[in-house]
């Protein structure tokens, strides 16, 4: 069996000054440059979320009927980048980890269509539950129960989730690029292209950019993956002026457009930020429009869903980096756990939902980045993006996905250090690869591992191996799977 190598923090290296010294550059391998070319790498992978969140938490109404900024998106997306800009820099600087924060995806659709939208919500009410969520969080990091649970769970399955939300970013490429697809008639879950074909411009920008970072990583070129997004978003500005595309349209008359932005270049490149939507949110609301009971369980749910999804990614971005320990631990882990836990409340004070780690971070640490100087740069990036948002809008998904596509293959060869022949750990692991991207959860893969690995332990009258915490974790999800009987069975 092979386990996660020792942490690279601990390797010697030459001194750099006191930029190099702080952020231990040297003694974790890496170089200024390849932190800076990181960081850029992880920003291209990730600034989507600028004019994704808009669109998922700003065009619905809440339980009054109104909308959050009074729909202004452009109020939105300048939010968004601030508060990942400004937690991405906290966490470079008190965590020295290569993780970068912003709005989670999945968690502002859940805040949208689970909780704001219920009768009675409003907008702030809704944030203000978010808030609740990461103090939450927070304490249970600073009691050291967290990291506790961290800690407890098995090495193979750390890998397991590892390996998973390899497979899981992949198929977000694949997805978000158009060249997997829903199909119309919904006869199979997904398909090639349209139609089972691969086409449409976009997707020959993908397959560019995909192909040009492997080639130039086989090649051993320094920067393949901001290379490739580069040279593809250069690509797509060509196609689009040429042949003038156009967006998807919700009506699905253009199948073969742009998934989410045209790349044109913009009129303007500059443009004031509006950060009127910072204090949105009312703490007490939700318990005055939905009770208690109700908002235990919005609280829980938002609470698992950010508690395991940052484990598993702060897991694959060490993994990916060599950052983790024996027993499959990142350096600084309270200190991750901390700026994770602060991202949920200050996402939620922002007005734009919970700020979580993400797993595009993996982008960056491919390219090289080790240190928390690359999460550094992406807050720097973020916090310009709030004055060049129109610069954001210049790159289309299709030639920023490859690099998600190509870091999942990098985070997929983790899957030797699983013992496939020892059905213990192997069924469980299986179930925490596979269900992250059929369940498009990360949330749901680790709780169907963590299940099934306590349930065959016991089957094999193996109980007294499964450490304590493993059992108030896997009854915990137990209830998370069951939440929604549970509701009905309480009438909420």
């Amino acid at each position: 069996m092979s386990t996660p190598a020792r942490t690279s923090a601990t390797r010697p290296g030459p001194s750099g000054g006191p930029l190099d010294s702080f952020f231990q550059i040297s003694h974790r391998g890496s170089t200024l440059a390849r932190e800076i070319r990181g960081g850029f790498v992880t920003f291209f992978a990730m600034a989507y979320i600028v004019v994704l969140n808009p669109l998922i938490i700003g065009t619905v109404p809440d339980g009054s009927g109104s909308f959050l900024a009074d729909g202004n998106l452009a109020t939105i997306a300048a939010c968004t980048a601030l508060a990942a800009g400004v937690l991405s820099i906290i966490m470079g600087v008190f965590a020295n980890y290569p993780l970068a924060l912003a709005t989670g995806l999945g968690l502002n659709a859940f805040v949208a269509y689970g909780v704001a939208s219920l009768d009675g919500m409003t907008w702030a009410d809704a944030m203000g539950l978010v808030v609740i969520e990461g103090i939450v969080i927070l304490v249970l990091v600073l009691t050291g129960f967290r990291e506790a649970v961290f800690r407890a769970v098995p090495a193979q399955l750390k890998v397991a989730i590892s390996v998973g939300i390899g497979l899981f970013i992949t198929f977000i490429g694949l997805i978000n690029s158009g060249a997997v697809r829903t199909p119309a008639g919904a006869a199979v879950p997904v398909e090639l292209g349209v139609s089972g074909v691969l086409t449409g411009w976009p997707t020959v920008v993908f397959l560019v950019g995909l192909l040009l970072i492997a080639v130039l990583m086989v090649r051993k070129v320094q920067g393949a993956i901001l290379y490739g997004i580069i040279v593809a978003t250069v690509l797509a500005i060509v196609i689009e002026a040429i042949f003038t595309i156009g967006p998807q349209t919700p009506d699905g008359a253009n199948p073969t457009g742009w998934s989410l932005t045209s790349p044109a270049l913009p009129a303007n490149l500059v443009s004031v930020p509006d950060f009127s939507l910072l204090g949105h949110f009312n703490l007490l609301g939700s318990f005055s429009a939905l009770g208690f009971t109700a908002v235990f369980l919005l609280v829980f749910t938002l609470m698992l869903a950010d508690f395991f999804d940052t484990m598993g990614t702060m897991v694959a971005v060490g993994a990916a980096g060599d950052l983790l320990d024996e027993e499959g631990n990142p350096p600084r882990t309270r200190s991750i756990l901390v700026v994770d836990s602060l991202g949920a409340m200050a996402g939620g004070a922002a007005g734009v939902s919970s700020q979580t780690s993400y797993i595009e971070s993996a982008s960056g640490v491919g390219e090289g980045a080790r240190t928390g100087l690359s999460s550094v740069v992406v807050g720097v990036l973020f916090l310009l993006t709030t004055f060049l948002s129109p610069l954001v809008a210049i790159v289309p998904q299709e030639a920023a996905t490859p690099a998600l596509v190509i870091v999942g293959f990098l985070m997929m060869q983790q899957v030797i250090g699983i013992s496939w022949d020892d059905l213990e750990i192997a069924l469980p692991a299986f179930l925490t690869i596979v269900l992250m991207p059929f369940t498009y959860s990360i949330t749901a893969g680790i709780g169907a591992g963590f299940v099934t690995w306590v349930l065959l332990k016991v089957v094999r009258g193996k109980a007294a191996q499964v450490h304590p915490l493993m059992w108030i974790v896997a009854l915990l999800f137990l209830f998370y799977f069951g939440i929604d009987p549970i509701r009905d069975l309480l009438g909420v």
